[in-house]
């Protein structure tokens, strides 16, 4: 199967404890000195996923991100905010095992021999509905490939237990910052957040450039990263909640919310001491995809 052929058949839209308990679980997860940082990272495509860290630069950047992680930070749980995983109303992972989910279609056999077996962390996950008693517990899900292709490279040895928030494909997209905004208190307690997604996902383009054997960018790609990077750097926040009408391509780089709003939590867990630092910014091998990535922290 041609690259082409690859392309075109995958990367669909994937669609209580008691108080006491949760008062019990808060006073063993001590605030910690150190602050944790927060990501907003891509997550490459499934062509990406058979490639070594030597044959692809972004995996890469994960692996050495991930050790400086390691070094630096008690890194107790990742919570991971998908593209991938989109719902009617906001939900949290609770699963104890992290199922593997291959969610996408019609690719070669070593596409589904990459395993990543990381372990959940309940108990953390369960905080979360704490915080929030909007978001309900699961243990549907596990972890799809907005999450385990790059975490696989962040962690390799699977040894941060992690877990996954989904994302109200209906909800509005300041309903994302103030969820974003709510966990804020995770970060003193040890867990890693990380919205997985891309400033730049327009599938259809994408697809259209594939059937006619075109690699080559539409030209506007970098228009509109660059002015979201000044929005970001500037912290206009309000003109990225409002991306789709503060751009003139803003609807064209994002038709979609999906890919976009993870950017949504990864900011509004921002505090205004904060430094934002962008580990990879190069474009996609895709046309009409976007890959920068930035680390906020203190």
């Amino acid at each position: 199967m041609d690259r082409k052929q690859f392309i075109l058949a995958t990367l669909g839209l994937t669609i209580v404890n008691t108080l006491s308990s949760f008062r019990k679980y808060t006073d063993e997860l001590p605030v910690q000195g150190k602050k944790m940082p927060v990501l907003f990272t891509s997550h490459g495509n499934p062509m990406d996923i058979p490639l070594s860290r030597e044959e692809r630069t972004f995996w890469n950047t994960l692996f050495q991100l991930g050790k400086e992680l390691k070094k630096n930070y008690e890194v107790k749980a990742a919570l991971v905010v998908s593209a991938h995983w989109c719902t009617r109303g906001t939900f949290v992972n609770v699963s104890p095992e992290q199922q593997q989910i291959f969610d996408y279609y019609g690719f070669p056999k070593e596409y589904y021999d990459v395993f990543y077996k990381a372990k959940g962390s309940p108990e953390i996950a369960k905080e979360v509905k704490r915080i929030i008693p909007s978001v309900s517990e699961t243990t549907d899900w596990g972890l799809d490939h907005g999450a385990w292709p790059m975490l696989m490279h962040l962690f390799p040895e699977a040894d941060v237990p992690v877990f996954q928030l989904s994302i109200d494909y209906y909800a509005k997209p300041e309903y994302h910052y103030e969820l974003g905004k709510q966990l804020k208190s995770l970060r003193e307690k040890g867990v890693l957040i990380i919205g997985s997604g891309a400033l730049i996902h327009n599938l259809p383009l994408a697809m259209k450039k594939m059937q006619s054997n075109d690699s080559s960018p539409y030209g506007w790609e970098m228009e509109y990263d660059n002015w979201v990077k000044e929005q970001i750097d500037k912290r206009n926040i309000s003109n990225i909640i409002n991306y789709q009408n503060s751009h003139k391509l803003g609807k064209l780089a994002a038709p979609t919310p999906d890919h976009f709003v993870p950017v949504l939590y990864s900011l509004g867990l921002m505090d205004s001491k904060d430094e934002i630092h962008y580990f990879f910014e190069s474009e996609s091998s895709l046309p009409a995809f976007g890959e920068r990535s930035f680390i906020i922290k203190q």
